[in-house]
């Protein structure tokens, strides 16, 4: 038996020669068994510098991009992360590893449907709890963003110019592959179309987002770890709001001292909180109502629960309609058409119906949209209507503060 390589270099010769091999199209299970064999482990700055030497030897970035999936499926298992950093709650690297937990349980979950996909009949149901697990994961965007904008930029300083740019490359594959999942599952009718659909589309994409976890977790967490200081960190830290979170709300604000404070939302009188933030009721039915839109919510009994009383109705409104079942809101001759888009959206076949009228002076847009919980179950419907004859009259462009005289 061959002896294990423990010489950096001649360590980091070999998976050069290995991933070429790769690239000239040796089976992959052929280079992991050569790997096992001859390398045991592999640290993973020797993988990023790998990576940098064969762009730099001429091997396009856009090739080491389509090999990256593939070599690193080979590495699996094989990377020495070494001593692992601990790092307090809410530094930047917690965040990005406890925002990979939530995507990697999404990924998980919607794996997990695609295992048991119905084999005939009815895929509503299916495709509504798949629909909603990919939007979620389409949350990854904030998540890739703040790599790209905010991490990216400190590695490049220290000289880590590679495995960004294959990585960033990668991301866009992955947003690309969310986003044609999402636009094919929305055409799919039958269950035949569905297996079809998640074979050819959704699985890939949520391969391509689980990927990227591997990645971040083997290589790049540890390796930014190594490279940035308390100083990049707290700049990371600072801007990483103006981008947002994915999945995950840090409960704590990290200090460049390794400190952390409870993030704590004040007192809310008579409070409504959400998962994003907390309203008095002054506070929301006053943002409701000053929005330049007309907003009636139907629940899911098809009840009307609500409506805003903004300053210019289009639509007459009074407290007469709560309770009321949405069809005897409508004349007799449009009722068909509620009912057609109630129908379409409880069932999953829709979820937005728009439609825009004439009144005067007035371009009247109304659209109606299926409200759906986080698993794609119906919770009712929402009609937003305004006018929007200002919006198409815009010409050019309006870059700086200008008042419109009243």
């Amino acid at each position: 038996m061959s002896e294990i390589i423990d010489n950096a270099e001649a360590r980091r010769n070999m998976l050069k020669h290995m991933i070429m091999e790769l690239h000239r199209g040796t089976a992959p299970d052929v280079i992991r068994g050569r790997i096992a064999q001859l390398l045991k482990s592999i640290p993973y700055n020797e993988v990023v510098q790998v990576e940098q030497e064969l762009i730099a030897e001429g091997l396009p970035a856009l090739e080491v991009q389509k090999l990256c999936d593939i070599h690193h499926k080979v590495l699996d298992g094989t990377i020495d992360q070494g001593d692992a950093k601990s790092v307090p709650p809410g530094h930047p690297v917690d965040v990005f590893r406890r925002e990979n937990e939530r995507l990697k349980e999404e990924c998980d979950a919607v794996s997990a449907r695609l295992d048991n996909l119905p084999a005939a009949g009815d895929t509503a149901d299916a495709r509504h709890a798949l629909l909603a697990g990919l939007n979620r994961l389409m949350d990854v965007d904030k998540h890739y963003r703040r790599k790209e904008n905010l991490l990216f930029p400190f590695l490049e300083k220290n000289g880590i110019t590679g495995p960004p740019k294959v990585m960033w490359g990668k991301h866009d594959e992955a947003r690309d592959l969310l986003k044609g999942a999402i636009a094919a599952l929305r055409e799919v009718t039958d269950a035949g179309e569905l297996g079809a659909v998640c074979e050819l589309a959704v699985k890939p994409a949520v391969e391509a987002v689980a990927g990227m976890i591997l990645k971040e977790d083997q290589i790049l967490l540890p390796m930014s770890m190594d490279v940035l200081s308390e100083v990049d960190w707290l700049a990371i830290h600072r801007q990483t709001g103006e981008i947002g979170y994915c999945l995950y709300d840090p409960p704590v604000d990290w200090h460049p001292d390794g400190t952390a404070t409870t993030v704590e939302t004040a007192a809310v009188p008579e409070g409504i909180r959400l998962h994003s933030g907390a309203f008095t009721v002054a506070e929301l039915e006053a943002m409701l109502n000053t929005l330049p839109i007309d907003i009636t919510f139907v629940d899911a009994s098809d009840r009307v629960k609500y409506f805003s009383q903004g300053k210019e109705r289009i639509f007459d409104r009074n407290r007469a309609i709560l309770g009321r079942d949405v069809r005897l809101c409508h004349p007799p001759a449009s009722v068909h058409v509620v009912e057609q888009i109630i129908a379409d959206f409880r069932s999953g076949r829709q979820d937005v119906a728009p439609f825009w009228i004439q009144m005067g002076e007035r371009l009247i847009h109304i659209a109606y949209y299926a409200v759906r919980d986080r698993d794609g179950n119906y919770l009712g419907t929402v009609e937003m209507s305004h006018d929007i004859a200002p919006l198409r009259a815009l010409e050019g462009e309006q870059r700086i503060l200008s008042y419109e005289k009243k």
